[in-house]
């Protein structure tokens, strides 16, 4: 069983730039379909990104795509979120959570994935 630790979030303003770390222990990461949600408060938690197990695919929610950038190692069993462009919109909880089976049409639901880390917050002020 993989456990999964993030970092990286912190208060930052809007248009600043932030780099968010999921280390996976326990598992070989490169096992896994890798993917990042988040979570405001009062709201649903929804999907960020995701990445495929070898990297080559990447999925991304309308509402960053063009501002975030999700990316791999499996080498350090690490995988990152590069948030550029920040809104205050995008302040939630952040979440990494991995599935130990294949890319499949769901893997942008929650529901598609095994293990979740504890969330690190990411706080954009206006």
């Amino acid at each position: 069983q993989v456990q999964l630790v993030e970092s990286g979030g912190g208060l930052v303003q809007a248009g600043g730039s932030l780099r968010l770390s999921c280390a996976a222990s326990g598992g070989t990461s490169s096992n896994y379909v890798m993917g990042w949600f988040r979570q405001a408060p009062g709201k649903e938690r929804e999907f960020v990104s995701t990445i495929s197990r070898g990297g080559g695919s990447t999925i991304y929610a309308d509402s960053v795509k063009g501002r975030f950038t999700i990316s791999r190692d499996n080498a350090k069993n690490a995988v990152y979120l590069q948030m550029n462009s920040l809104k205050p919109e995008d302040t939630a909880e952040y979440y990494c959570a991995a599935r130990p089976r294949d890319w499949v049409p769901s893997i942008i639901h929650d529901y598609a994935y095994d293990y979740w880390g504890q969330g690190t917050q990411v706080t954009v002020s206006s």
